[in-house]
């Protein structure tokens, strides 16, 4: 007998079209915000019950801000909305031809769908690496490394293996992009500032900080200025990085690069891409290179009444001819057009999606940032406070942003980091699976 058997979704029948959308993500929240006053009744569908301000992942894991800070309750967002249902339910497929999706705990009819279920990290099919290193997706992978990384500081106290030390104090963060280069500065920052007090028994001269990215810079999205800046920046954190570099093997204790360098680490922080979470049921021809094929509207290829929007949108175009970039911006924007058009009967009212790039940025510590607009490019200081203002109020939650706010202001005056709690002792086990799959 399956756990589930005695649970059903429950959604009450109603005389308007059911839209159903599959994610609480940046697209999915807006999607359900753009149709709150139209003619549906919108079921929404989630794994968690919250939505997670990914973009600040890196500082729970490095102990800078609190799960809560960065997690806002889809039924807390939603609680004014009528005609608006919400079910933690993980989908496992959907068939277009009966217009119904599939759930552990039942399947359920649409007359409408919006797939906005986001990504899942990419570990290009290496299961070493998918049961060895540390993803940066969810909330509960952000917490496993905060709480692993201070368990090897507790251990690292009460071992005379200076081997073992040097495997317990080495950081190796694969990726140059954005979460790769942050949380690369962040580490660097604690290593600098805060775990010296913490341990003053250790010698912090034996933590080493690695950066390892495949391509020939780093924050490859970005203009050539910001990604030289972000180097100068790392330096200064004495992180070591490793360009046109990839990891051929981890073993749990060693780390080996395609340059031959073996490094001796127990951290591997996974940030070097991600894929779209393809749902069982669309037919091949909806999908190209880990992403569900659009049109212009959003409209999936090849499949009445679903669409789809964010990162698992490939919206082909002569300007993106793999898609949008898998940013927060481009499924806000994607969301707000769809949410525009389904509320017109026709669809020769339809107006056609157009990306509207408002920049890019990326931070690596305290008064080091790089931000990239439409027509110049800055860092530093003034960088870092843009940085910190746009983040701030994309955040879901004047609480949230409250309590953001106020760690921040107290981690800049006191050089301290307020939660290096070990809430959750983290024992990677052989069985262990990360959430994301190959």
């Amino acid at each position: 007998m399956s756990p589930f058997d005695h649970l059903h979704l429950d959604i009450p029948r109603s005389n308007k079209p059911r839209l159903v959308i599959i994610g609480g993500g940046f697209g999915g929240i807006q999607i359900a915000k753009s149709l709150r006053k139209a003619n549906f009744q919108i079921v929404m569908l989630d794994r968690h019950n919250y939505h997670t301000f990914q973009p600040l992942l890196y500082q729970v894991a490095t102990a800078g801000l609190e799960p809560d800070s960065i997690a806002e309750s889809l039924r807390k967002i939603f609680d004014n909305h009528k005609d608006f249902y919400f079910r933690m339910a993980r989908v496992t497929g959907l068939n277009p031809e009966k217009k119904t999706i599939t759930t552990l705990v039942g399947e359920l009819s649409y007359d409408l769908l919006v797939i906005a279920n986001g990504s899942k990290t990419n570990y290009f099919g290496n299961r070493e690496l998918y049961e060895r290193t540390f993803p940066m997706k969810q909330v509960p992978q952000a917490l496993d490394l905060r709480s692993h990384m201070l368990q090897n500081f507790e251990q690292t106290v009460m071992t005379q293996d200076l081997r073992e030390k040097d495997r317990l104090t080495n950081f190796v963060i694969v990726g140059g992009g954005p979460t790769g280069v942050e949380v690369a500065g962040a580490l660097g920052e604690l290593k600098k500032h805060v775990l010296p007090k913490d341990y003053p028994d250790i010698d912090f001269n034996i933590m080493n900080l690695h950066l390892v990215d495949g391509g020939p810079r780093l924050l490859a999205g970005m203009s050539d200025k910001s990604s030289k800046k972000a180097l100068e920046y790392l330096n200064k954190f004495d992180v070591k990085v490793s360009l046109n570099t990839v990891v051929k093997d981890y073993d749990g204790q060693k780390v080996t690069l395609s340059d031959g360098t073996v490094i001796p680490a127990k951290t591997v922080i996974w940030a070097a891409g991600v894929t779209g979470n393809i749902i069982d049921g669309l037919p091949e021809s909806s999908l190209h290179k880990g992403r569900i094929k659009v049109d212009q509207y959003s409209r999936v290829v090849g499949v009445d009444d679903v669409f789809a929007i964010g990162d698992i949108a490939g919206m082909l175009s002569d300007e993106f001819p793999n898609g949008h970039p898998m940013v927060a911006p481009v499924a806000i924007q994607q969301a707000q057009a769809l949410g525009k058009n389904l509320v017109h009967q026709s669809t020769a009212d339809w107006k056609p999606f157009k990306y509207r790039d408002k920049g890019s940025m990326a931070t690596i510590g305290r008064n080091k940032a790089v931000v990239d607009l439409p027509k110049f490019h800055f860092g530093g200081f003034f960088a870092w406070m843009v940085w910190m203002f746009v983040h701030l109020m994309s955040i879901v939650g004047f609480r949230n942003r409250l309590v953001t706010l106020s760690n921040w202001v107290w981690n800049y005056m006191t050089y301290d980091r307020g939660t290096r709690l070990i809430i959750r002792t983290f024992i990677r086990k052989k069985s262990h699976k990360p959430s994301d799959s190959l």
